[in-house]
């Protein structure tokens, strides 16, 4: 029996109102789609560069630290530090004894001046605006980075660094520091201490000195006998592990409170290369501070 003529209208009608709306509705999903690539393919990297292995080696399995992962420190007292060719921020993990004593860059905060200039990131701009790094896209590897004052030094210069920090406190800051000086493109860090082998080891933090943390229980004490220190375990790593056969190291500062010697033994390859490395030392409170040099 044939369908009476309205039932049949109204089904016509709706077959092509649907019909004619999906052609509307793709023009306006079309948009929309090419909105959210465009939105996508401009959001930020929030991921640090790792080394590469196709060109070298890296005989072990540490990774870079992913500050995005990491707990954020607090609270974070930061500025841009005062009288270098370079300026670059840094982030405090010593804050003194608040609110009585503070440390001495908060209160320069306070009074609007910029932190007060290191010795070490003066030394490496003046190197690396040198001849050191004339010319030169190579690597600077920072032993013991503490808060990353020579790293941020040099990474803001356009050198790629690679960082090494045992204490995790210190860590913090550093990734305060690649935000703030937006070199997380540059700079790549290990939670780990310098030695001549992979394992672990005990190392002693200074409470309100973390910069004086050491391997050694009397080194630890050495500079401020008065203050706390804490035994943690911590990772070891040689250098030669995780520097690449393929890259070309133009600086290695070294500030280890008297383990020299195991972070030398661990870059026995490192420091075989070709031209070799001339030195550099300065003294800091009962211990040096060396810079190895690259030979050209």
């Amino acid at each position: 029996m044939p369908a009476p003529p309205a039932a049949s209208w109204r089904r016509h009608a709706a077959a092509a109102a649907t019909s004619s709306s999906t052609p509307r509705i793709l023009l306006f999903l079309l948009p929309v789609v090419l909105l959210l690539f465009v939105v996508l393919s401009r959001a930020p990297d929030l991921t640090f560069s790792h080394p590469s292995t196709s060109s070298g080696r890296l005989s072990t399995q540490t990774r870079p630290f992913d500050c995005y992962t990491s707990p954020q420190a607090s609270p974070v007292f930061a500025s841009l530090v005062e009288g270098v060719p370079h300026p670059f921020f840094y982030s405090l993990a010593d804050m003194g004894a608040l609110p009585d004593r503070p440390h001495k860059n908060i209160a320069r905060l306070l009074k609007g001046k910029r932190f007060r200039k290191p010795d070490i990131s003066e030394t490496i701009q003046q190197l690396l605006g040198g001849e050191v790094g004339s010319g030169s896209h190579g690597v600077v590897v920072d032993v013991g980075a503490n808060v990353g004052m020579a790293s941020f030094a040099a990474a803001v210069m356009g050198f790629r660094v690679v960082a090494l920090e045992p204490v995790f406190e210190n860590l913090q800051r550093i990734c305060d520091g690649v935000y703030l000086n937006r070199v997380q493109d540059r700079v790549v860090v290990y939670h780990a201490a310098a030695s001549d082998r992979v394992g672990n080891i005990t190392m002693h933090k200074v409470i309100g000195r973390l910069d004086n943390s050491a391997i050694s229980a009397t080194g630890a004490k050495l500079a401020f006998k008065a203050n706390e220190n804490i035994a943690v375990e911590v990772a070891t790593i040689p250098l030669d592990d995780v520097i690449l056969d393929a890259e070309r190291v133009l600086m290695i500062k070294i500030d280890v409170q008297g383990w020299e010697y195991h972070v030398l033994r661990g870059a026995s390859k490192l420091l075989s290369r070709r031209k070799g490395f001339s030195h550099l030392s300065q003294p800091k409170g009962g211990y040096v501070q060396s810079l190895a040099i690259q030979q050209e």
